[in-house]
């Protein structure tokens, strides 16, 4: 196979996006969720992995952690990836980190990043609905629920454990 063959297969192969995000919590479990000035509803501190430059789910989770809320703590681990289909674009593998337990000098230091969020509050997991889209609402619990179970890492296909009935 010469180079430009290559390059060709490569350039026909599926595009598949990527991203990761933490999962930060306060002593009372509330999870902290940041508003997107882009979209409707909230999110987890994250974004897309910056893959041309060779940054790596576990780096981006950080990177976008400390852009987005001024917090540059290294992410636990691995709590749950996701295969997420889109209908609008192409399907986005998620990872979700454990961003760990946030004392009060860290909530108090928490900045927005203003241009591209309106705020950021802590949401107790009964509210999680209201705020969050079914699919990240869907990935969110089932990263919360190998938090409390002490399992392995959950893989999910939009939202939904793997083998489950949809």
């Amino acid at each position: 196979m010469t180079t430009d063959d290559y390059a060709t297969y490569i350039d026909g192969l599926p595009k598949v996006l990527a991203g990761a995000a933490c999962l930060f919590r306060d002593a009372e479990g509330r999870l902290l969720l940041v508003e997107p000035n882009y979209r409707d509803d909230w999110t987890l501190p994250g974004g897309t992995i910056e893959s041309a430059d060779g940054e790596t789910p576990r780096q981006a989770a950080r990177r976008e952690s400390a852009e987005e809320i001024g917090l540059d703590l290294e992410p636990g681990r691995l709590l749950a990836v996701d295969w997420a289909r889109g209908t609008a674009r192409p399907p986005i593998v998620a990872y979700v980190y454990d961003g760990g337990v946030l004392d009060e000098r860290q909530l108090k230091a928490v900045r927005i990043q203003e241009d591209e969020l309106l705020s950021w509050k802590l949401v107790d997991r009964a509210d999680l609905d209201s705020h969050l889209p079914d699919g990240l609402g869907l990935r969110v619990r089932a990263a919360l629920e190998v938090l409390d179970s002490g399992a392995g890492a959950a893989e999910l296909e939009d939202g939904l454990p793997v083998g489950s009935n949809r």
